[in-house]
């Protein structure tokens, strides 16, 4: 019998290799429940950690999977030390960075003025520098339904690759900034800040975006 033979009969590679080891793994912690969150926990029990959401903008860069490796540590810690930990993922994608995105990849502005077009649909990508510095002038709604079909796609890729480098955050808790659920908890949130005196009107310089033609939060630069 052969070497070959016999490593094929036993079940073992001739050569071991790790390619495919992290799907095989990220597959096997979501069927065995591994990082799920148990809520039937008392609240001294949990170790809740709460994430700046990336902001969906097309890509993730080093910087994020260092960021998010320091926090995954504390989590993994957390469970060492007996708690059940509120890991969730979220996406930040309500905000100019998902604006711009869209304009690049569709060549496509928004104007308000413009009527609803339900039989619109995007150009082919990839668009030429050309479309981009002359876009299409395109309806509020149409541009809205745009953001939602790209920052879709972009979301996919960006869980796939945090589940390819292992994060051990429950996958079933992820959320969108842009989703009703946030939004609406960030306008009761809002509502609750209004109602104690703690929301209020001033005058004040701020930043101003010449392109989109609205103000600009500091987060934003």
């Amino acid at each position: 019998m052969t070497d070959t033979e016999s490593t094929a009969r036993n079940g073992v590679p001739e050569r071991p290799t790790l390619d495919g080891i992290e799907g095989t793994w990220a597959r096997r912690w979501q069927e065995d429940g591994t990082y799920a969150f148990d809520r039937s926990k008392q609240r001294s029990d949990v170790y809740s950690i709460d994430t700046p959401p990336p902001t969906v903008s097309g890509e993730l860069h080093m910087g994020h999977v260092f960021s998010y490796t320091h926090t995954d540590t504390i989590a993994r810690f957390q469970r060492m030390r007996g708690k059940t930990v509120f890991y969730p993922m979220g996406w930040d994608d309500n905000g100019l960075p998902t604006e711009r995105r869209v304009q690049n990849v569709y060549g496509v502005w928004c104007d308000p003025e413009l009527p609803y077009d339900p039989a619109w649909r995007p150009p082919a990508t990839p668009i030429t520098d050309e479309a981009r510095k002359n876009p299409t002038p395109i309806s509020r709604r149409n541009f809205i339904e745009l953001c939602e079909r790209l920052t879709v796609a972009d979301e996919q890729v960006f869980e796939a690759l945090w589940r390819r480098l292992g994060l051990s955050v429950d996958w079933s808790l992820t959320y969108t900034t842009i989703g009703r659920v946030a939004r609406a908890t960030s306008q009761r949130a809002f509502l609750r800040n209004l109602a104690r005196g703690e929301a209020y009107q001033a005058e004040a310089p701020t930043l101003w975006d010449v392109g989109f033609a609205t103000a600009v939060a500091q987060a934003e630069l």
